[in-house]
């Protein structure tokens, strides 16, 4: 059973695997179809599957994938979702069923992946500069010519590996290239407009080679100071549309269209108008959106970032948190502390600790969890357990060992990557799919 788009990618090897007994967060004591998680009638509050288990809510997928489309509309934006947030081909196939231009990635390796489930296109928004990422990345695009893929270049002797490999390459069309436009004490990218315009004269000029645009990453100017940060961020994106006019005035790019690109998941509403109305030039010009996050976003960071871009967008409802990681209560040792069969194994912690949301008692009527009271926090958190401090109150009696626990999370990317199986449930926490990551 699918919730989900496919998009016509290449998901029914995902399908017919079959599952071992100790796949992280299942019940397994025997194989299993992947194909048939669905229709096992695995219910979470019910304590169906093992813990601690990752889920994505379907209904929040689903409206953030709306959200996301629509918003682009408006903006006259192309998404390009970063994939290296989920790695998950079955929601790469929902972002491209939904508008998504491509898939943004990070790394040859990732690139592979992408290619090998039949994404057909990819921006590598990072610098290819190893030997055989680079051949790996030219060996797709030899025998695959329909295959497309946009590399980053921030130096001369990145453009120079990058044209000496195509050259030893017999490529039916040259490689494209986006100049990457960074910020001082960050990371990649030229630290100034005459930099890149350096870079991009190189690019156009290199044999194998052709300028396709520029890019860059507006996500790294985040401090206390958001009316600083905001002005910021709108001075880089005036630097890049400098720079792509200059660049056109000089005549350096050699594609069809001229593409344009930044947008990480907490301005993305300032850089689709910063890159609005660019007419004028020598070819069209393509608004390229990253964002990775939009589509679970979370409970901390995100949300907190996401509910300032709402007020300035102000259009309905916003991104809704989609990622959930459940565990049990294992041990009360004492009465302000419960011990949750969670820990740095299972959720993400670089940003900021899970936020304990629900309680469960499995076995109870309760058709829907109840919300943890204010104080509730989860303050420590070891490879395997994660420590729940208690506020005075009927929760130090009512939370029990053998209860659930769901905790959102902050900063998604750092959770994925803990698990190569999620599940999707409905609002009634049903299990419907298995949701597979490449990490």
């Amino acid at each position: 059973m699918h919730t989900l788009p496919r998009d016509g990618l290449a998901l029914s090897s995902l399908d017919e695997q079959l599952l071992l007994p100790g796949t992280k967060g299942l019940p397994l004591t025997e194989p299993l179809r992947q194909g048939a998680v669905g229709v096992q009638g695995w219910n979470v509050l019910r304590g169906d599957t093992s813990f601690p288990v990752a889920v994505l809510k379907a209904s929040a997928l689903q409206h953030n994938l709306s959200w996301m489309r629509d918003f682009c509309a408006r903006h006259g934006a192309t998404l390009a979702p970063h994939g290296k947030t989920t790695m998950s081909p079955q929601l790469f196939a929902a972002q491209l069923a939904n508008g998504a231009w491509g898939i943004t990635l990070a790394s040859a390796t990732q690139v592979q992946v992408a290619h090998r489930f039949n994404v057909r296109r990819v921006l590598l928004a990072n610098q290819l500069v190893a030997r055989a990422d680079i051949e790996a990345v030219l060996a797709l695009l030899h025998d695959d010519p329909d295959f497309e893929c946009f590399v980053l270049a921030d130096s001369l002797d990145g453009v120079a590996r990058l044209s000496q490999a195509v050259t030893t390459r017999s490529l039916l069309r040259p490689l494209p290239v986006l100049v990457e436009l960074g910020l001082a004490g960050k990371r990649a990218g030229c630290r100034t407009p005459e930099e890149a315009l350096a870079v991009a004269r190189v690019v156009a000029g290199a044999e194998g080679l052709v300028l396709a645009g520029f890019e860059g990453y507006e996500g790294l100017l985040v401090t206390q100071d958001r009316e600083a940060d905001i002005r910021a961020v709108k001075a880089f994106l005036a630097e890049l549309v400098d720079l792509v006019e200059t660049a056109d005035g000089e005549a350096l790019f050699g594609a069809a269209e001229i593409l344009i690109s930044a947008g990480g998941s907490s301005y993305f509403d300032l850089v689709a108008r910063g890159f609005a109305g660019m007419e004028g030039l020598s070819r069209p010009v393509r608004p390229v959106l990253r964002s990775g996050c939009y589509l679970t976003s979370d409970h901390g960071s995100y949300r907190r970032l996401l509910a300032q871009l709402d007020a300035r967008e102000a259009y309905g409802e916003g991104l809704r948190p989609a990622l959930e990681v459940w565990s049990m209560v294992q041990s009360r040792p004492e009465p302000g502390l419960a011990i949750l069969t969670m820990g740095k194994r299972d959720a993400g912690y670089d940003e900021a600790l899970p936020t304990p949301l629900f309680m469960h008692c499995p076995g109870s009527e309760a058709g829907q969890p109840t919300a943890l009271p204010a104080g509730c926090e989860i303050f420590k958190m070891n490879d395997q357990h994660a420590y729940l401090s208690l506020p005075q109150g009927d929760i130090r009696d009512s939370l029990r060992v053998g209860d659930l626990v769901g905790c959102g999370i902050s900063h998604p990317c750092t959770t994925f990557d803990k698990w190569q199986l999620l599940l999707a449930v409905d609002d009634a926490y049903n299990v419907t799919q298995a949701l597979n990551t490449f990490f």
